[in-house]
């Protein structure tokens, strides 16, 4: 049995805080936030105990989730990392491509695991999404959202671009080889808030490989979409409805497949994913450095894109 203590539980982590207490073999010994009256009630839904200095249930779990805040990620995965605890965290796993470096020395030398929660990894049209690329040549993401007051701490590139960065990296490293970044040229503007609220961004991968990527928390309506351009095939993968449609030619002509996935709950498929190696110690499938090198391209887009 893993004792499972969340930090944080607030407009995702109470769903951390739901899918830790339905799976067998965890138990959710504890709820950790500042805001006393939401840690009591999330506490009291799933049957777990409160707290609101997290400092207080390191010694009451095996392992923790972290659902803060990107700003104070380091400080609190840091005494969780030197409490010998494996940690999930929600990405982008910090604030500063440099504080991700150290977390994963300290980690390294706890040998202790952490997994970062890039989510679409754990989408079941992502995973079929795999088996259909060969040699792709240029990715085009769109990702949409109304404006909902979430996230706005952080520029939209951290907020939702990520996950898009973080998808077409994986992908263009399945092959074992390691995407580099020849050129990147970014626009985006500040509308309802100090950050960045909407953004285009083209990235040269060198050996004729590209990707275009539209994020804007300022849409009337909810997108996610990723197409994936590549040698007598064009994939359009719909994250939200978990389908996939496909273009290809055969005999001169234009035919078209729509490949229905089965759904599934991609937040509880990647909690899962964190027990499971919690309890056998292997890596995850987002490691720290993936969600290193992620953070990495995002903050090179932020420090120089244009800001209009």
């Amino acid at each position: 049995m893993i004792n499972i203590g969340v930090i944080g539980v607030g407009y995702l982590g109470q769903h951390h805080a739901r899918i830790f207490s339905e799976l067998e073999n965890v138990r959710l010994a504890a709820i950790a936030d500042i805001d006393e009256k939401r840690a009591f009630d999330i506490a009291e839904r799933y049957k777990s105990t409160p707290y609101t200095d997290f400092r207080e249930i390191l010694e009451k779990v095996d392992a923790i989730s972290i659902v803060t805040p990107t700003i104070t990620h380091y400080e609190t995965a840091l005494k969780c990392i030197n409490s010998g605890k494996d940690i999930f965290i929600e990405k982008p796993i910090t604030s500063t491509p440099e504080e991700a470096e150290r977390l994963i020395e300290e980690a390294q030398k706890k040998g202790v695991i952490i997994q970062v929660g890039h989510i679409e990894r754990f989408n079941p049209a992502v995973l079929k999404l795999y088996s259909l690329i060969d040699n792709p040549v240029l990715f085009e993401a769109e990702r949409l959202s109304p404006f909902m007051g979430r996230g706005i701490d952080v520029d939209i590139i951290i907020d939702l671009m990520i996950h898009d960065i973080d998808i077409i990296l994986s992908i263009l490293s399945s092959n074992g080889k390691k995407a580099m970044v020849k050129d990147i040229k970014a626009v985006g503007a500040k509308v309802l808030t100090n950050r960045m609220d909407v953004a285009k961004v083209w990235i040269d991968f060198g050996g004729n490989v590209h990707a275009l990527m539209t994020a804007s928390r300022l849409s009337p309506g909810k997108s996610r979409i990723l197409k994936v351009y590549q040698k007598d095939s064009h994939l359009v993968l719909d994250y939200q409805n978990m389908y996939i449609i496909k273009f290809f030619k055969i005999d001169g002509k234009i035919k078209r497949e729509t490949i229905h996935i089965e759904k599934k709950e991609p937040l509880k498929e990647e909690l899962k994913g964190f027990i499971d190696c919690v309890i056998n110690r292997h890596e995850p499938v987002v490691t720290a450095l993936d969600g290193m090198n992620a953070l990495k391209i995002a903050d090179k887009i932020i420090k120089e894109g244009i800001l209009i």
